[in-house]
């Protein structure tokens, strides 16, 4: 259903696009947008290395940044082009991210935006839930009781 392939240097306006497509909405009801600022922001956070491109039918559909860290299996960021959603894709990429959690025993782990309620509730169906509460977003872990 979908492929992955290394970010490369000259991946980085595809990126920055998909960002401001994927997360331009939540950003503005979170912070409001600031279109000089997400431009620096994004430079600052730029390594092309920690970043995997989601392909679908040898087309660029999106991001995946998954990272081993502090006992977790965490899921840095996850974004579709908004023509690649509700296909199933993203259940894919995480069912996988899952799976990999569980073949190295660590708890799968990952924040989310308050202001995203879609993520979140796909976040929920696949078994995570809020394991604390921050200022802007939530950590959710999977199999992790509600508290």
């Amino acid at each position: 259903m979908y492929t992955l392939r290394q970010a490369k240097q000259t991946d980085y306006d595809f990126l920055y696009h998909l960002h401001k497509e994927t997360m331009q909405a939540y950003v503005e009801a979170t912070w409001g947008w600031n279109e000089e600022w997400q431009r620096e922001y994004f430079d600052r956070q730029w390594d092309p290395c920690r970043r995997q491109i989601i392909q679908v039918n040898g087309r660029d559909a999106g991001v995946l940044v998954v990272e081993n860290r502090q006992g977790e299996h965490y899921l840095g960021l996850i974004e579709l082009l908004p023509e690649f959603q509700g296909q199933g894709i993203g259940t894919a990429v995480l069912t996988d991210f899952l799976l990999e959690a569980q073949v190295l025993g660590l708890p799968a782990s990952l924040h989310v935006l308050k202001t995203n309620g879609r993520a979140r509730q796909l976040y929920e169906r696949f078994g995570f839930a809020i394991v604390a509460e921050e200022e802007i977003r939530y950590k959710m872990q999977h199999g992790a009781d509600s508290e």
